[in-house]
């Protein structure tokens, strides 16, 4: 007869025996458990890891966007010219309707606009303008009209003398390259006049073999006397440096190896934070006679009178105009044309010409027809 105290022991050894017997299926659930619970923590865990990180992500990207601009909302030119480069047509590609980009760098307005609406007119198509101007007048009700009108960029201010006129001049650059039709550029300021129709400066740049910028060794200190060695070397020596007007001519491909170069860009801009360089007279003139490789002519196509001496070149007005003086102008001495020696040589060596005052325009206006032919 079993008694109660053995009955509870039996009660008490039964689920030992079980468990004893079922240990593996013990460890089974244990293990299941454990593995649930592990898939349940990972899970959310990862979840939260992936909201963090597109919440990181989003914060990346908006910081991104607003450091591609600076203060005024004018996209960073790193931004711009990394951009138009990235976005850059292949170079094989053919282009039905080449287009001539006309780059204008000036303070406020252009007063010679009425001549150039003439020059352009009946040649839509063939051309693109670029304006840039002091960013105060950007907003400006007085903003031109015409042929003008809308084609103003977002400016930045310039400072003669300083880096900040050359980074202008590749603004410019950088806006004409991102319509793939432009191929040939030109950069002019708001007193310049073309000497020639549409036609013939067209003709003229579109079968250019070379690109127009002047680049020439000089002694002196406004010259050679601007080289600074502990700023500009070794990268830069003495043998490399050069000087030139700043307005250029120059083709596509050239203007994307400009942009492409960050090294003297960097280089100059550092620089020239240092003292008024006068970059925009050394940095093409320079970074065309170490990487030209014979593409370029060493000669402005703008027509400047530096005669009379001092920091600045003649300026030119009303009583200054007559069919002789803009004759003159047209027919230069001969020059090299398309790089042979020798040969294609023309007595077109200029197609723009500079410093010409407001009040000549009515004279311009005038004489265009007989002279210059439109």
């Amino acid at each position: 007869m079993i008694t109660k105290d053995q009955k509870q022991l039996m009660g008490f050894l039964i689920p030992v025996k079980f468990l004893h017997t079922n240990i593996n299926l013990l460890k089974l659930c244990c293990y299941s458990f454990i593995l649930s619970a592990f898939i349940i923590i990972f899970g959310f865990s990862n979840r939260i890891s992936s909201t963090i990180t597109v919440q990181i992500q989003q914060k990346q990207n908006r910081a991104s966007i607003i450091s591609s601009y600076d203060y005024g909302g004018i996209m960073r030119d790193e931004v711009l010219m990394s951009r138009v480069l990235d976005n850059n047509a292949p170079r094989s590609m053919e282009i039905d309707k080449p287009k001539i980009a006309f780059l204008f760098l000036v303070k406020r307005t252009i007063p010679l606009g009425p001549l150039w609406e003439k020059f352009f007119k009946g040649h839509e198509g063939y051309y693109s303008i670029y304006v840039h101007s002091d960013p105060s007048f950007n907003s400006s009700s007085k903003a031109e009209g015409g042929v003008f009108h809308g084609r103003r960029i977002p400016s930045k201010k310039v400072e003669w003398g300083r880096f900040s006129m050359m980074e202008a001049e590749l603004r410019l650059l950088a806006n004409a390259l991102q319509d793939k039709s432009n191929q040939r550029f030109i950069l002019l300021s708001e007193s310049c006049i073309p000497l020639f129709n549409f036609t013939t400066i067209y003709s003229y740049l579109i079968n250019s073999t070379q690109t127009h910028i002047e680049s020439y060794d000089k002694p002196g200190p406004v010259a050679r006397g601007r080289y600074k060695p502990k700023l500009m070397g070794p990268t830069i020596t003495i043998r490399d440096w050069r000087k030139g007007s700043q307005w250029f001519e120059i083709n596509r491909k050239l203007s994307e190896e400009i942009l492409s170069d960050r090294r003297h860009f960097l280089l100059f801009k550092n620089s020239c934070k240092k003292y008024a360089c006068c970059a925009d007279e050394h940095y093409l003139a320079t970074w065309m006679n170490m990487n030209s490789k014979g593409r370029n002519s060493n000669r402005s196509l703008t027509w400047v009178d530096w005669s009379k001496g001092g920091c600045h070149p003649a300026k030119y007005g009303s009583n200054d105009i007559s069919v002789r003086f803009l004759r003159r102008l047209q027919n230069g001495d001969n020059c090299k044309h398309n790089g042979i020696i020798g040969k294609n040589t023309t007595n077109i060596c200029f197609l723009f010409a500079r410093k010409f005052m407001p009040n000549t325009l009515t004279r311009l206006l005038k004489l265009s027809p007989q002279v210059m032919g439109f």
